[in-house]
């Protein structure tokens, strides 16, 4: 278990010198070739768990130490090991022993004696100390919840009533939610298909279902003929409330990785151009489509510009259908990218709200009159959502905003919603829905 501990310190150092975490585990896992893939899933484990919980941790680490240490290495092998000794069901006695066996292949210029004997001596300390160190801990919101105290202030103010749930979704495991494409099957013979297979699920839309114990993609039935996807619950209500028709011209703006792409297909037959800035998600986009035998026009672009557009064989076209899903803070998905709350600053709210205007202002010239744009974020944080709206509206006499309503097959029990904005729960992500019509 000790190579499990290796690779995701290895991970989580990388994470906290500001690396995404997509990157940093497969980095960590190549120095390991030869581990097995129990070590390798158990390091995934670790990775996501320390990070998960990096605030508390650290502020346990923070008091066991006398001064920082100066090899980030270590400090990240005892971060690893204080979670197991936290939330893990590893015996204490065991994960010490295997810290210690950890630090000790550390290649220079860690000194292995000195950090044996330290590693050792912190940890022994920290079980010893455990109740006196958690009291001690008890009026931090940071080791209490575990976010930056940025992004607590942040909520306390914008949902006085919701700031605790929210944070406390935000460090649970996400749900597996499948979308079921009941054009190739119905709902009733999926869920007889997955009860063969002795998985067991929740059906809690038309389309949607939630698997009781997560199975790898490759295990769910009909993933590879693509009568199924994953996609979370939330992210599901893109497709039906922008309400495409057949025969619509449609963009799928910021498509990457395509799940929203798809759905939208899936509910009608409409002509569909999917634009991304990154050519190499793009291929994902396709591989998905691929996947469900769909197709669309992609186009590689920016959707702050009108480069893309000047250029494309439809050149200036106008869309009956645009939906706008911005890069964002991701603020609202945090249990499944649990990186997210490390490496964001409280100004990269600002940076993105300025990227967001841009595309909301660019896109809307290509809406045709009378058609709709779904504006739609992964976050939490009001300056990205309503607030971007509003002051879109101030500044566009021609647009209106519609009311917010759960589509007919979706039950108002499994969402919850604040004017447009989904505030995370077990059934979903946090997203936010403005639905713009053009005057």
């Amino acid at each position: 278990m000790y190579i499990s501990q290796q690779i995701a310190a290895n991970a989580v150092n990388q994470v906290l010198s500001g690396r995404n975490l997509t990157l940093a585990l497969p980095a960590a896992l190549a120095i390991f070739p030869n581990a097995t893939p129990q070590q390798r899933g158990a390091a995934q484990d670790l990775s996501y768990g320390t990070l998960r919980f990096y605030g508390e941790i650290d502020a346990y680490l923070v008091q066991l130490l006398e001064k920082p240490l100066t090899d980030d290495r270590i400090n990240a092998l005892l971060l690893v090991a204080i979670y197991q000794l936290l939330h893990d069901k590893a015996d204490a006695f065991t994960v010490v022993n295997q810290a210690v066996q950890a630090v000790s292949q550390l290649k220079r210029p860690a000194p292995k004696s000195w950090a044996k004997g330290l590693v050792n001596a912190i940890l022994r300390n920290f079980l010893r100390q455990k109740d006196q160190l958690a009291a001690k801990l008890s009026t931090s919101e940071v080791a209490t919840f575990s976010y930056p105290q940025w992004w607590i202030n942040k909520l306390k103010i914008q949902y006085p009533s919701h700031w605790q749930g929210i944070l406390q979704i935000g460090n649970q495991h996400p749900p597996m939610t499948l979308r079921v494409n009941t054009q190739k099957i119905s709902m009733l013979d999926y869920l007889q298909l997955l009860a063969r297979q002795d998985i067991e699920a929740k059906h809690i839309s038309a389309q949607a279902l939630i698997l009781t114990n997560p199975v790898p993609v490759e295990k769910i039935p009909g993933f590879t003929d693509g009568i199924v996807s994953v996609q979370d619950f939330g992210a599901q209500l893109a497709a039906y409330l922008l309400a495409a028709e057949p025969g619509m011209n449609v963009l799928d703006a910021c498509c990457a990785p395509g799940g929203k792409t798809g759905h939208i297909l899936e509910l009608a037959d409409v002509a569909l151009t999917a634009l991304d800035s990154d050519e190499v998600r793009l291929q994902r986009v396709q591989s998905n489509l691929d996947r469900l035998k769909l197709q669309a026009n992609l186009l590689a672009g920016d959707a702050s510009t009108t480069d893309w557009w000047n250029n494309a064989k439809t050149a200036q076209q106008s869309y009956d259908r645009i939906l706008a899903d911005v890069p964002c803070t991701a603020s609202g998905i945090v249990r499944r990218h649990v990186d997210i709350k490390w490496l964001r600053r409280e100004a990269d709210v600002t940076s993105f709200t300025r990227q967001q205007a841009k595309i909301l202002a660019n896109l809307w010239q290509m809406l045709a009159k009378g058609g709709k744009l779904l504006y739609v974020t992964c976050s939490v944080f009001n300056e990205e959502n309503q607030g971007q709206v509003d002051k879109f509206l101030q500044n566009n006499a021609d647009a209106m905003q519609l009311p917010f309503e759960l589509p007919a097959n979706y039950s108002s029990t499994e969402v919850t919603q604040i004017h447009g904005q989904l505030v995370p729960t077990n059934a979903h992500d946090g997203f936010f829905y403005a639905l713009l019509q053009k005057n």
